[in-house]
């Protein structure tokens, strides 16, 4: 037990939340070991940096994270700003990783492969709550090394496993071979990744706010670049929902973005095509055959180039080794899953929460952040800083500040529901008005009304 005691706690993934976890454990006297698989912190984030944050700074940083950076000197960004990426990046998880606390402690390019127990496959239950966790990672250079821990805590996000473009939840056929045209989600479209649309032929895929801003920043390339041509792919019937109107359009921000996209669409730069089911992919020379039915029977359209906005899932395939307790539908921690269900809530109807609720039959091992959510998007970076405060509490055997849990959020904002990094995160497309500065626009399907922001991305 006493060996157990002297080992760290692991964090897998060091991103917002995956710090801020890192932070509470050392305020708490555990020591956290962070291993991140990119080169760098924040690298999730780093791939969709041009995009603006719904929230302002002051619901961006960790508490337990201001208190290392302050204790070094740093100053907080203005709080009512609204951050891109890259600057959440720059000016927040750079410089508390490089604190003197967090520095040591903190393995990038450090891929975790499997996590288990100490000499026990999930089958063995004999001191299965005293032996410390095994957690295999694979280097940079490929080597393949066992690391113990008392504890392990997974904040590895959601943004390499986006879901499949086919129908019932599956890859339609030919989607791994089309893979090279298929582009990330979120992509830079007028600026790093500029080349890979202009006068191009490009389908996006997906019916929230995340395509939204990629169909309106392709509609402004197209304008500049002759050639291009936009194509739009939904599952339903109709793009009304998107559209909104009424109390859905309570934000002026998400007003002005469905104006200008509904627009595109009316004067026939973007070709929308509405209950399209994708069925399967044939590449054809330098271009891609996306094969579909519709109502009126089967469509081909010939593309050079998809753009995916169709949302995220958890990836477990590292965790099969452990007890987990999963929701049936969002892959969520059981008790978590009815109060995050899409079907039913918006970011700002979910609950705080904390170790209680995110506990799992295998003791001392926890998820956290956006993967926590499983496939349900209503994630909050608000919600992961106050989930791993108390997950280091209970870590730390401090159960009265873990069960006493408690969420700080916005007074405005719309859930998305196809953004796997978060709630709230937003291209930093600027609107055009005579009377008002720019406004971010919203990413992802909104699930309700919410007083709600962002979430996380390791």
């Amino acid at each position: 037990m006493t060996e157990t005691r002297d080992l760290p706690v692991i964090v897998i993934g060091a991103g917002p939340i995956g710090l801020a976890a890192a932070a509470h454990l050392l305020e708490n006297g555990l020591t956290p070991l962070v291993l991140e698989a990119g080169d760098a912190v924040g690298s999730a984030i780093r791939a969709w940096g041009h995009t603006k944050l719904f929230s302002p700074w002051r619901y961006d940083i960790d508490a337990a994270a201001q208190r290392l950076l302050e204790a070094t000197g740093w100053e907080p960004p203005r709080p009512t700003a609204l951050p891109t990426g890259n600057e959440l990046v720059a000016d927040y998880l750079e410089p508390l990783a490089a604190t003197a606390r967090l520095a040591p402690v903190i393995r990038t390019r450090t891929t975790v492969v499997a996590v288990s127990r100490r000499g026990l496959d999930k089958t063995h239950s004999k001191n299965r709550d005293e032996t410390p966790f095994l957690v295999r990672v694979e280097s940079a250079d490929g080597s393949v090394t066992d690391l113990p821990a008392r504890a392990v805590i997974d904040a590895s996000g959601t943004w390499h496993t986006p879901n499949p473009l086919g129908q019932a939840g599956l890859p339609a056929p030919g989607e791994q071979a089309a893979g090279p045209r298929i582009t990330a989600p979120l992509p830079d479209v007028t600026g790093r990744d500029r080349g890979r649309f202009a006068g191009r032929h490009v389908l996006v895929v997906g019916a929230g706010h995340s395509a939204a801003n990629t169909l309106l920043a392709l509609g402004e390339l197209a304008a500049g670049e002759p050639g291009t041509r936009i194509g739009w792919a939904v599952r339903s019937a109709t793009v009304a929902g998107l559209y909104g109107g009424g109390d859905l359009d309570g934000l002026p921000a998400r007003g002005m973005l469905v104006t200008r996209l509904r627009k595109l669409v009316e004067t026939g730069t973007i070709d929308l095509h509405t209950s399209f089911t994708i069925t399967g992919f044939t590449n054809a020379g330098d271009g891609l055959v996306v094969h579909g039915v519709t109502p009126a029977g089967p469509l081909d359209l010939g593309v050079d180039v998809v753009v995916p906005a169709t949302g995220f899932r958890p990836d477990l395939d590292i965790l099969k080794e452990l007890r987990l307790d999963l929701d049936p539908g969002v892959e969520a921690p059981r008790a978590l899953g009815p109060l995050i269900d899409p079907e039913f809530h918006s970011c700002g109807t979910v609950p705080a929460h904390g170790a209680t609720l995110l506990a799992h039959p295998e003791k001392d091992f926890y998820v956290a952040g956006m993967k926590s959510y499983g496939r349900a998007p209503t994630f909050l970076l608000a919600t992961g800083y106050e989930q791993v405060r108390s997950i280091a509490a209970a870590l730390a055997g401090n159960q009265v500040a873990a069960d006493q849990v408690q969420l700080d959020l916005p007074e405005t904002g719309v859930c998305s529901a196809d953004l796997g990094t978060s709630c709230d995160t937003t291209p930093a497309t600027e609107s055009s008005s005579c009377c008002a500065a720019p406004e971010p626009v919203l990413v992802g399907i909104p699930t309700g009304l919410a007083h709600g922001r962002s979430g996380d991305g390791s």
